[in-house]
């Protein structure tokens, strides 16, 4: 028997801290920026204002998807955590792609910039934001990693600069600092693409690989008097807690009793694999309705999809 696995439990979003952490930082740079007339602290204080008002959005979405389900969102609101992991992606892709376009740039025209001053606001923001992608970084929510990431892509840039900025006071090679910003941002790129492309499955419905389709076809079929199991449907709303619609084909009728015990038998295979919320429909051999001599996917003119939204 396969062993229990326990329904995973939402754990405290601390995307709130990240959000504060980094509205707080980026008027303090602006600030900063204007007070050194530092162009580069004025431009990454509007950039951080931004991140500010994409982690301000996916704050509000993990609040409002730990809401119970309702008569409007009958499933919950779970997917709006996977929406806010979503917007908070495409804002990390195409800040990061504007930073590899600004240091293209510099690459090519390569400025000097106040190190020291740059040194000391390096100093603050690596200190801000790794605390920040450190509460982040402990979730397994979607949304909270893409926002760890994102934390974590300020944190990577700032220590890039720092220590640009310690080399840069020792000798003159402005170009070191598009170089590192070059190579970090690919980096960011890379895990930001593998994250929405998670995000992206979770919001389209698909299965997110914990439990299979020939998992659950494996159990059931292991069960006395299945003969055929088909139609299996798996999808997610938030990335925890896999759904699950089929059919399960039985080789004689039973009575109302063994009928019951039957499909407690079989909801309680789905739980020891961490399926919790199931739809099951029983068909007999014996059975006239067309469908029953079909176990192919579902055409788009039958009814025998049990998801509703």
């Amino acid at each position: 028997m396969t062993p229990t696995r326990d329904v995973k439990k939402k754990p405290k979003s601390h995307i709130g801290t990240a959000f504060l952490l980094n509205a707080f930082f980026a008027v303090i740079e602006l600030i900063g920026g204007l007070l050194t007339n530092s162009v580069f602290l004025m431009s990454d204080a509007i950039h951080d204002l931004g991140d500010a008002l994409s982690l301000g959005s996916a704050w509000f979405f993990e609040r409002l998807s730990k809401k119970r389900p309702d008569h409007r969102f009958t499933y919950g609101y779970g997917r709006f955590s996977v929406f806010g992991a979503l917007l908070t992606g495409i804002v990390l892709v195409l800040g990061t792609v504007f930073i590899l376009i600004e240091a293209g740039q510099r690459l090519l025209q390569p400025e000097e910039i106040n190190a020291p001053v740059v040194l000391v606001f390096a100093g603050f923001g690596l200190l801000i934001n790794g605390y920040a992608a450190y509460k982040t970084a402990s979730s397994s929510s979607v949304n909270e990693r893409m926002v760890s990431l994102h934390m974590l892509e300020d944190m990577i840039g700032w220590a890039v600069l720092g220590i640009a900025s310690i080399v840069m006071m020792v000798i003159e090679i402005p170009i070191l600092d598009p170089i590192l910003s070059i190579l970090f941002g690919l980096f960011i790129l890379y895990h930001a693409f593998k994250h929405l492309r998670k995000a992206a499955v979770i919001f389209l419905e698909g299965a997110t690989g914990d439990v299979t389709e020939t998992m659950v076809k494996d159990q059931m079929m292991a069960m006395d008097g299945i003969i055929d199991v088909h139609h299996i449907h798996l999808w997610t709303v938030d990335g925890y807690h896999p759904l699950l619609t089929m059919h399960v084909r039985l080789g004689c009728a039973l009575s109302k009793e063994d009928h019951d015990e039957m499909l407690k038998k079989a909801k309680d295979v789905l739980k020891s694999i961490g399926i919790h919320h199931s739809t099951i429909e029983i068909e007999y051999l014996s059975c006239t309705e067309p469908d029953c001599n079909d176990a192919s996917l579902p055409t788009p003119d039958h009814h025998h999809h049990h998801h509703h939204h």
